[in-house]
């Protein structure tokens, strides 16, 4: 039974509703069109309290169907019940719904009661019926292609190979070797078997004998033989510890002179600059004038387009899915070419199919930029945000609450995590912000001197006397092999103490599969609590980025005993300048956790910092 049925408009008039409950449920139908409707999933369910809902979108009208019931009643007829009454609704109201006269009092009961009984019929009759075989299209036999089963000339066929009886050995080799079975097959089982037994007796007397005749080897042999560690002619000894020794600052050391490149001081001001945009619009132009154009009679090469694979849709229809199935499967082909991950092409390509599907194309020049449109609405919705993180802001409003503002790096083993945080500490400290970096990662050699270096370079760029005295860069690290998660609470509380604006944790490369490093990652974050966790990701990687991510949040979401875990707040996608055009892992991070690109790495200086532009990224998927 149905709890809720309505009908709304896209743009959220109720044009009818049904229910069967006193419970409210515009909870939970606005958080159907919120994390569904909108984000453009491609599903058609929505779970949420206990509720399942179900939808169908009319785009022609401009109308959704949304049916709710109990999760635990698995009804069968609500896709039957849904196309229906979108049938029925359509038919009954059309005048007033081409004419947008939403507000006429619609009589709709008796429809949609006759609507429910027959549906609920019809799945009544389909339990009782005995389960189906499969076709012949999902058997294993349907996907062998016709030349796999031609038998042509002069090709070999096949041969299976047949499986040996197993024999009895020691009776084949007594057969082969003893020359009293040499003679014709007329000797009885007993001969067989006595001469088996006497060559197993003959080898037995000859091992005892090699026993013997081995004498033990003296203590002194035995010394010679055994294995020698290889000593390195540079290799040093213990006496050269302490001038190798480099996790603690020698006087020598810091009092070494940085040269600074002054010119890159003063650039990071304010917001971080967007990505550099190339011009689409001409791009986009010439490919609608190929459709206007375009002549029988002169013979042009076309130009090979994104959208020129949409030229064979007819005008002046409505658009069903035999007629954009074509298209939408090169497109598919097109963003896993471009790095999109395969999951998330296929439910792009889904998304864009609900949208253009009951479409009416009113003529024939019309369709590339319709096509157009929709596949940039899609990209452009994924990669905006569902919320604007503003890190200055939030940095000001801990200072003014006087506690330091928290931001922790995560992410899979060389990715650019402690490269990238210096990148972001520089741009704090140009905006006059003291950052304290916590060293946690304990684990890989030379971490620890990284981030130094780093401190070092910064504080040469901006040394104290610039900024009344106070030093901008500080540095807290314990060493190896600590607890990462009580050194950034030390941190934390060293910060707080001396008054400094903004905490950046660096943490240990590890992969997602790793169970013990990741129950330590959310130890360290629920134990911290930092007001931002980022995801540093390559945009190098297609599928594995789906992959670190689910597995990532997963992760934090399992591990933690908290009933609200924090997850992932924002995404720093580094080596931007490597992929060309092929920026398809920007669409599949986001699309999977729904967070925003904070930052983009474009180089290796402290200035290749910048925002993500979604019409850069657009553009460069659409080329």
């Amino acid at each position: 039974m149905l709890d809720l049925f309505t009908i709304f408009s896209k743009g959220g008039i109720v044009l009818w509703c049904f229910q069967s409950t006193s419970h409210i449920l515009t909870s939970s139908v606005n958080a159907l069109i919120q994390n569904v409707i909108l984000q453009e999933r491609p599903t058609n369910t929505y779970e949420d309290n206990g509720l399942l809902l179900q939808y169908k979108l009319d785009n022609e009208f401009d109308l959704v169907f949304v049916a709710a019931y109990q999760k635990i009643l698995q009804l069968s007829y609500v896709d039957k019940f849904l196309n229906d009454i979108q049938l029925e609704f359509r038919d009954k109201y059309k005048n007033e719904l081409a004419d947008k006269r939403y507000f006429q009092g619609l009589d709709f009961s008796q429809t949609f009661k006759s609507v429910l009984q027959r549906s609920e019929a019809w799945g009544k009759s389909q339990s009782k019926l005995p389960k189906q075989m499969r076709t012949f299209d999902e058997s294993d036999k349907s996907k062998k292609t016709v030349s796999s089963m031609i038998e042509r000339k002069g090709e070999e066929k096949p041969t299976k190979k047949d499986k040996k009886k197993e024999v009895n050995f020691a009776s084949e080799n007594a057969v082969q070797a003893s020359p009293a079975l040499d003679q014709p097959q007329n000797g009885t089982i007993d001969d067989t078997l006595a001469a088996n037994r006497a060559k197993f007796a003959q080898k037995m007397a000859q091992k005892k004998k090699g026993d013997i005749k081995k004498s033990p080897k003296s203590p002194k042999a035995q010394e010679k033989a055994s294995k020698k560690p290889r000593v390195w002619d540079l290799g040093g000894t213990s006496k050269d510890l302490e001038s190798l020794e480099r996790t603690v600052d020698r006087p020598e050391d810091a009092k070494s002179h940085f040269t600074p490149d002054t010119e890159m001081v003063g650039q990071m001001q304010g917001s971080i600059k967007d990505l550099e945009v190339e011009s689409s619009d001409e791009e986009f132009e010439e490919d609608e004038n190929e459709y206007v154009l375009e002549q029988p009679e002169s013979k042009k090469p076309a130009k090979g387009g994104m959208f020129s694979i949409f030229k064979g849709l007819v005008g002046s229809k409505n658009l069903t899915l035999a007629d954009v199935n074509p298209a939408l499967e090169k497109m598919k082909d097109h963003l896993i070419a471009k790095n999109v991950a395969s999951d998330i092409a296929i439910k792009l390509c889904d998304s864009v199919a609900a949208k253009l599907e009951g479409k009416v194309l009113g003529t024939f020049d019309s369709v590339a930029t319709i096509v157009k449109n929709t596949l940039t609405d899609s990209l452009v919705q994924i990669l905006s945000p569902n919320r604007r993180v503003d890190i200055l802001r939030d940095c000001l409003e801990a200072k003014k609450n006087r506690r330091p503002f928290v931001m922790s790096f995560c992410g899979v083993n060389g990715v650019g995590k402690s490269t990238n945080l210096s990148k972001i500490c520089f741009w704090l400290i140009e905006n006059d912000l003291q950052v304290l970096i916590a060293a946690c990662d304990t684990f890989r050699a030379g971490a620890v001197e990284q981030l130094r270096t780093h401190m070092r370079h910064l504080n040469a760029l901006h040394p104290p006397d610039r900024h009344g005295g106070k030093q901008m860069v500080q540095l807290y690290e314990k060493g190896y092999g600590k607890d990462a998660a009580g050194i950034a609470m030390e941190a934390i509380k060293f910060a707080r103490d001396t008054k400094v604006d903004v905490v950046l944790i660096d943490t240990a490369g590890r992969m997602q599969d790793n169970e013990p490093l990741m129950r330590a990652l959310t130890k360290l974050i629920k134990v911290n609590e930092p007001d931002l966790v980022l995801f540093v990701g390559e945009a190098l990687v297609g599928n594995e980025a789906v992959d670190q991510l689910v597995k990532f949040n997963q992760a934090l979401a399992d591990y933690s005993a908290n009933t609200n875990p924090h997850l992932i707040d924002g995404i720093v996608l580094t080596k931007f300048d490597t992929i060309d055009d092929k920026v398809g892992a920007a669409i599949s991070m986001t699309y999977i956790t729904g967070q925003p690109i904070v930052f983009v790495g474009t180089g290796q200086t402290y200035t290749d910092l910048k925002a993500l532009n979604v019409k850069a990224v657009v553009h460069s998927l659409m080329k």
